[in-house]
């Protein structure tokens, strides 16, 4: 069955609008990461074209494979900890460092180690998680109003209406009046930006044991508490029963395969990813996953791109980009913290967890995802909440 034949413009719409969200919300910190390690502009290029490449192909193939709306990311917190780890280091050792980490990530997704720590954690907490890492997102879609409230406001104004009259068309909606009111502000930028085709650069990796230890494996401890993890409690939130094991087998491989271009680290997103799982993507939840076949589409013409997607993303203003994923996300939110609380038994443990994940803790270069569940679970076991209905 050819897949347009159920095709949808709402499908289509989130999956660029993840890709629009996903590229403008980190690139710049991509680009400090292989700065760090002192990249040429070719090389900086080769990061973005095989970064897309890996993105694009792992959202088709994974989405396909699966059915289920498996959408893929870079990872952010990855790329912070690169743009304050690799000074002192040439990038022939950051490369040994990214074909490290990717070694870990495919051996934790083979062994299946991952996936059986990840069903002992119950639902209500999957879904604390979730609402406590979009949150803020939510919330930044409002505070953009002190900047540009004659932007913000009319979009929300419009986000409200096709809300009640058109909810299947509501974010292509939001998202032409953001561009259009954007651009009769004079806030558009479009004329700084340039499109020049480039290649993947290949860095022969050399490996140093302490680079190893104080950058490849914190690159992966980070890629998995801080991504992977909120990555499959957003699958599991949204109804879906993701094969874990095998999705961080695959995006493991993937960036086992492209480290010596420059894939630091490619991870199961949670953010991006709920945008391509609500109810405004596809009234079927079994056709959502072709909004993250669109997104790997965009992915993969991205990358493409290579160095000048940075410049064209930076055109838009940040709070269009603000609006347009906290709006989009304000479903996924709701229905997060309505499962969370739903038992009253863990009711508890959940808002824990909520609360902490949403604070934003950094401990030992681990972001709030991780510390977020980690209390939860704590909290659940103390408690004797763990079991109880």
């Amino acid at each position: 069955m050819p897949l347009t034949r159920h095709f949808s413009l709402s499908t289509f719409t989130a999956g660029f609008i993840t890709v629009l969200v996903g590229y403008t919300s980190s690139a710049a910190i991509v680009f400090e990461a292989a700065r760090a390690a002192g990249g040429t502009q070719a090389q900086i290029a080769s990061w973005l074209i095989v970064l897309g490449l890996a993105m694009g192909l792992t959202c088709i193939g994974l989405s396909l494979r699966y059915r289920i709306p498996v959408v893929t990311a870079w990872s952010t917190p990855g790329a912070a900890l690169l743009a304050t780890s690799l000074n002192g280091y040439s990038m022939n050792v950051a490369i040994g460092c990214f074909i490290f980490a990717a070694a870990l990530i495919l051996l934790s997704g083979l062994t299946g180690w991952f996936e059986r720590a990840m069903a002992k954690v119950p639902m209500s907490l999957c879904a604390a998680l979730l609402a406590g890492v979009l949150v803020r997102f939510g919330m930044n879609a409002f505070i953009s109003m002190q900047t540009a409230l004659l932007l913000v406001l009319p979009m929300f104004g419009v986000y409200l209406f096709c809300k009640r009259f058109k909810p299947r068309y509501t974010m292509l909606l939001v998202l032409l009046s953001g561009i259009a009111l954007a651009h009769w502000q004079g806030l558009l930028h479009l004329d700084a930006s340039r499109f020049a085709l480039a290649a993947p650069v290949l860095i022969a990796p050399e490996f140093n044991w302490q680079a190893l230890i104080g950058v490849g494996l914190p690159l992966f401890i980070v890629t998995m508490a801080s991504q992977n993890i909120p990555g499959v409690a957003v699958l599991r939130s949204a109804g879906y029963t993701p094969p874990v094991s095998a999705l961080i087998s695959w995006t493991g491989f993937v960036n086992l395969i492209l480290a010596p271009f420059g894939c630091f680290a490619v991870n199961l997103a949670a953010i991006t990813a709920a945008l391509c799982m609500g109810k405004e993507v596809h009234d079927d939840p079994t056709k959502r996953y072709q909004a993250s076949v669109a997104a790997g589409g965009f992915y993969l013409i991205l990358g493409v791109l290579g160095a000048a997607v940075g410049a064209f993303l930076n055109a838009f203003p940040r709070e269009l980009i603000f609006a347009i994923a906290g709006f989009a996300l304000l479903g996924t939110i709701g229905s997060g913290l309505t499962i969370a609380m739903r038992d009253e038994h863990q009711r508890e443990p959940a808002l824990i967890t909520f609360l902490v994940t949403a604070s934003g803790l950094t401990l030992f270069g681990i972001g709030s995802a991780f510390w977020g569940l980690v209390a939860g679970v704590l909290a659940l076991l103390v408690l004797g909440a763990h079991g109880k209905k």
